[in-house]
């Protein structure tokens, strides 16, 4: 006798969520497993780090003992993911504090760059990019693919020292290297790491434009990155629409070309167009590292290109997992705001 219809949806559900969070955890040990034997195989030896090169080498073989270098790769390997699902990935070489606490301290500085730079990037490439495939051949598009073909080609980090030499050295328009100024650093009330959010709440404006005035150059950069990728992917998705059966029958129902393109087409392009956006995003997140470099931005790209520089592995190691975490972590909103945009993918 077959089962009742309810315990078939349920059971289905089941296994889905089952297969979901193997997925997940296979992404996770093979993220950790590879960012591990990475860190060990690379020519810098954490020990010499902290002790220095000039130690004796009982002092070098104790210290290296008492880290657990001294065992094999595999039992390494064990001890390490034991800890880090603890949530211990280590003390700093370079700041002695535990690297967690390290990112906690970094990671908005990050985000508050990388989201300021999507808004950019998606609110002005989408449109950007729909223009385009609108006027097909036409000047706007030729604009784009140039803009497009820029934003691959020019260097970040070149664009950055321009920047600065112009709008904060020569005009003095902006705010320059570092993400508040001094006089700002000490007198502003903290709670959330996002310096925006925080002066907003405790009402000062004043710290709340310094601020703004530190990111706008880093952050219109990197959305000018993003907005060169976007505009192409929405270009390309919005001709590849617009060719579609339904919108030349939509036209000869007589309804306007603006409906046409932005209730229909766009509205169809919007489905892998999220994931595009999505993807552009945590590349922000993990990319920024020259950007973060080169205004001296205090975020996670700059602790770990420093900790890095300063054969400070375990820091290198925590970050890495925390921005192969948020790959994962979008990528699975992207799938969500997938299936909610086309319900022809829920039943797969």
């Amino acid at each position: 006798m077959p089962a009742p219809r309810p315990w078939r949806r349920l059971r289905r559900a089941l296994t889905a969520l089952s297969r979901f969070l193997l997925a997940i955890a296979l992404t996770y040990l093979g993220l950790l497993a590879v960012t591990f034997f990475i860190g060990r195989v690379m020519p810098i030896d954490p020990v010499l780090a902290i002790v220095g090169d000039h130690a004796p080498e009982h002092v070098i073989a104790r210290v290296r003992e008492e880290m657990g270098l001294n065992k094999p790769l595999w039992q390494q390997f064990w001890i390490y993911l034991s800890k880090v699902v603890q949530g211990d990935f280590g003390t700093s070489v370079l700041t002695s504090n535990p690297v967690l606490q390290d990112i906690q301290r970094a990671f908005p500085a990050t985000i508050e760059l990388a989201t300021l730079g999507i808004l950019i990037g998606a609110g002005i490439g989408v449109p950007l990019g729909v223009w385009a495939a609108v006027r097909r051949g036409g000047l706007v598009d030729q604009v784009v693919r140039v803009m497009g073909l820029i934003g691959y080609s020019v260097p970040i980090f070149w664009l950055g020292l321009m920047g600065l030499v112009l709008f904060y050295a020569k005009l003095g328009w902006i705010g320059g290297p570092g993400r508040i100024d001094v006089s700002y650093e000490y007198t502003m009330t903290r709670v959330s790491g996002f310096v925006l959010l925080d002066a907003a709440r405790a009402g000062q404006w004043d710290a709340f434009a310094n601020a703004l005035s530190h990111l706008i150059l880093p952050a219109s950069l990197l959305g000018y990155f993003s907005l060169a990728y976007i505009s192409r992917m929405t270009r390309s998705f919005m001709l590849n629409e617009l060719a579609q059966e339904y919108v030349v029958a939509a036209r000869a129902k007589g309804l306007s070309e603006t409906r046409i393109i932005w209730r229909h087409a766009l509205r169809n392009a919007a489905v892998p167009l999220v994931t595009v956006v999505t993807l552009s995003y945590a590349g922000l997140l993990e990319g920024s590292v020259l950007t973060e470099t080169v205004f001296a931005w205090p975020g996670l790209g700059l602790y770990i290109t420093n900790s890095l520089q300063n054969a400070d592995m375990n820091a290198v190691l925590g970050g890495t997992i925390v921005v192969g975490s948020v790959f994962i972590g979008l990528n699975l909103l992207s799938d969500l705001l997938y299936q909610l945009l086309d319900p022809r993918t829920r039943n797969r």
